[in-house]
């Protein structure tokens, strides 16, 4: 075994082990939320070990650095959600375990059916390169168009979220 396959079982482990853990038996969220962080950077890994390195960075800047740390706070903020307990029994062990198992057998067809086209030479030229010459040239207009988009999306909801703390509240004649 090369070096090369043991550090892709690594990253391979590294993204189901954690990922069943939290389906199958993590009972607090908080501790889900670190075994989902476990399986983004096993997943991270395996881009990086195709020569994804685009993919890569925004699997840990996006995933790992944005989102899981934004479920984070919000759990961690909210007082019942952070003491709320999963129940977790033999039937959602079970149920983990059957669903684990039909995917990884339906995952097996489709690898196995697939007719891979492998080279001898593995790539290694970035991708980063090419994706910001095509956003920067043919898809600029669009690229720009979608940032407009989320821009109004913004306003409108700072102007949503402003509209419930600007309404005064009911006052009770007596």
């Amino acid at each position: 075994m090369t070096w090369s396959d043991g550090l892709f079982l690594f990253f391979a482990a590294l993204t189901v082990i954690p990922a069943f853990l939290c389906v199958a038996l993590a009972r607090n969220i908080i501790r889900g939320a670190f075994l989902l962080m476990l399986t983004f950077w096993g997943v991270a890994g395996l881009y990086g070990m195709l020569g994804a390195d685009f993919l890569m960075a925004a699997q840990l800047i996006v995933y790992v650095g944005g989102i899981l740390v934004l479920i984070l706070y919000g759990v961690m903020l909210s007082r019942r959600v952070s003491m709320a307990e999963l129940p977790v029994g033999a039937f959602s062990i079970f149920a983990g375990a059957a669903g684990s198992l039909a995917m990884g057998a339906f995952l097996y067809q489709i690898i196995d059916a697939t007719p891979w086209q492998a080279t001898d030479t593995p790539a290694t030229e970035g991708t980063i390169r090419p994706i910001g010459e095509l956003f920067l040239g043919k898809f600029l207009l669009p690229f720009e168009f979608i940032s407009l988009v989320l821009l109004a999306a913004l306003v409108g909801a700072v102007i949503l979220a402003r509209k419930e703390f600007d309404e005064p509240a009911e006052q009770v004649d007596s």
